[in-house]
């Protein structure tokens, strides 16, 4: 059984149809991909996912439980963190305040525990934590906003355009921290416009267009399709 199945959700803003029976399946370990162009409904998937958005019909099953239309809070406690498009820190608040607001579903005791772990992932935020996360560099705050995520302690990890806006240098750096989270057992679903880079790192991947789920497959057989590489990969 998958950990988390979507299938044939529909979500529309008014009269926009912006998914369309959208269906696939994360198992227990894996990175797996989603890409697509601006606009084809990639974050659309990952805020119905975590009940930011209703869907018309359909089911989203986590763990074999039916989380359709389960609340967003409720689902950060069944072990489910999302990393939003833009980073979205508390800009007047401190990266270690920051960090301690991803731990609000655990028991208190456990906070500090949490964030030697993430400072041990996150060197950089400890040399930071008392400072405003609003005064971060880009890298940085993407960092403080996987760490914050982190903090919950999920069993999956659903991250939206992480490499948005970054210099190369951080891409990699963000690329490598998803490999290391990962590998040390936190499944990962993946968003993101760079679609070779995602494809470099992720187990399998679904292509969205226009709001359908239009190829999937492994990511390696994936970066080697010429449909792909026309389409998403500029070559």
């Amino acid at each position: 059984m998958a950990m988390l199945e979507v299938k044939d959700i529909n979500v529309y803003y008014g009269l926009i149809h912006a998914l369309r029976d959208v269906s696939f399946e994360v198992n227990e370990g894996e990175i797996v991909a989603l890409i697509g162009a601006n606009g084809a409904g990639k974050t659309t998937t990952l805020h119905t996912i975590t009940g930011l958005l209703p869907s018309r019909g359909g089911t989203v099953t986590f763990e074999g439980k039916d989380i359709t239309k389960t609340p967003g809070h409720a689902i950060v406690r069944l072990g489910m963190s999302h990393v939003p498009e833009g980073r979205r820190v508390f800009a007047g608040l401190t990266v270690r305040e920051n960090l301690k607001l991803g731990a609000y579903t655990r028991p208190k005791s456990e906070w500090e525990a949490s964030l030697r772990e993430v400072y041990t992932r996150f060197p950089r935020l400890e040399e930071r934590k008392n400072q405003p996360a609003g005064t971060l560099s880009g890298g940085e705050q993407q960092m403080l906003a996987m760490g914050r995520a982190l903090m919950a302690k999920p069993r999956i990890l659903l991250l939206d355009e992480p490499s948005m806006g970054l210099s190369p240098l951080f891409v990699g750096e963000v690329f490598k921290i998803i490999q290391e989270v990962s590998a040390a057992g936190t499944t990962v679903l993946l968003v993101e416009q760079n679609a070779k880079k995602a494809l470099s790192i992720a187990d399998r991947a679904y292509v969205l267009e226009t709001g359908r789920v239009s190829k999937s497959g492994r990511a390696a057989d994936l970066l080697n399709d010429d449909a792909i590489k026309k389409a998403y990969l500029g070559e």
